[in-house]
């Protein structure tokens, strides 16, 4: 069996984000950790953001990171790609710059050959080389399944941090990427793949958060995120709990993968969407029109998602512009942040 051959995704339960612990069990957790006592912590872990970050001087602050899953694909070299770029993501969703990279490897070497490693690594730092940086070293240990991701190490001005806390009434909610990544992907695990969506979503999950972060620093985005394992509706929550605010969401102007449509209504989605819609019952309020599915897609666990920012909304059609202008074509204004500082979320059919 050559590489292009083997089926990562049939060696794991759980795929990309999806198998990360979902937000239900996670934040209770976080809120028995310890109060960071070190001053030079700018970003720890009280807000469940994207990455910590830590100030070394008045003009340096470093960003830190890690993010790792089993397969998302098939194909060892693109699950190398879609693991980095999604660690990447973290770095971007601080409004900061990459430096450095490790890599984090668990592999079944009894049932895998080293040659699967390699392209895996290969694949990994073709996107860090994107990215402009080198992945400099690593820990591998052996596992059941495939585990892959980095541990990434950014840097940012501390007075230009952007973080998921600081999002205004008023705000533009601006998303980069198309979402449904996690239904189609799962559907692809499962062989229900039939309008061949996969190559498209590899794309998406493969296309770093760089030029994003740039327009939204550019423009002074208030709050910024990324949009992975909690799903959308799940990273607005974090934002406005965070800032002590709410939103509106419109599912029309939602872009979403379309076969992700087809797949979540005949019943496909990863557990881990599940878990999150099951999580933000209590947090969000849907039109009595919206059904279930549509429900799961704005909660759908997606691995290597877009950027999420508020902005100033008198910068809307400029930043939508950039955006467009770069490639990102499918860049929408999705909602409004509003004046409820209970953090609760209504998400409507249309504005």
């Amino acid at each position: 069996m050559t590489n292009d051959e083997i089926r990562l995704t049939q060696m794991a339960k759980r795929a990309g984000c999806a198998a990360k612990q979902p937000p239900g069990y996670l934040i209770p957790l976080l809120g028995k950790l310890a109060e960071i006592s070190d001053p030079r912590v700018l970003v720890g872990s009280s807000t469940a953001d994207d990455a910590a970050v830590y100030q070394l001087n008045d003009d340096l602050a470093l960003v830190l990171t890690t993010d790792f899953f089993t397969p998302i694909v098939d194909r060892p070299y693109d699950f190398g790609a879609v693991a980095a770029a999604n660690a990447l993501s973290d770095v971007y969703a601080m409004g900061a710059r990459p430096l450095t990279a490790l890599n984090l490897v668990g592999f079944p070497d009894q049932l895998l050959g080293p040659e699967v490693l390699g392209d895996i690594l290969r694949g990994a730092s073709d996107k860090a080389r994107e990215a402009g940086i080198d992945i400099v070293g690593g820990h591998t240990i052996k596992t059941d399944e495939p585990i892959f991701g980095l541990a990434v190490v950014g840097t940012v001005h501390p007075q230009k941090v952007l973080t998921n806390a600081k999002a205004r009434p008023g705000d533009a909610l601006i998303l980069t990427k198309p979402i449904g990544l996690g239904i189609i992907t799962t559907a692809a695990k499962q062989g229900e793949d039939r309008l061949e969506a996969i190559p498209k979503a590899i794309e998406v999950m493969k296309t770093l958060n760089r030029i994003a972060s740039e327009v939204m620093v550019s423009a002074g985005a208030n709050a910024l995120t990324d949009v992975t394992g909690f799903g959308l509706l799940g990273h607005l929550r974090n934002m406005t709990t965070a800032s002590q605010v709410g939103a509106n969401v419109w599912l029309s102007q939602v872009p979403v993968l379309p076969a992700a449509w087809e797949y979540v209504r005949a019943g496909i989605a990863p557990g881990g969407t599940h878990a999150n819609w099951r999580f933000l019952n209590s947090w969000v309020d849907y039109a009595p029109s919206l059904t279930k599915e549509e429900q799961l897609v704005l909660c759908d666990a997606q691995t290597s998602g877009g950027l999420f920012a508020a902005i100033p909304p008198s910068d809307t059609d400029r930043v939508l512009a950039s955006l467009h202008e770069a490639g990102l074509t499918q860049a929408a204004m999705v909602g409004v942040v509003t004046a409820d500082t209970s953090g609760r979320i209504t998400v409507s059919r249309q504005p």
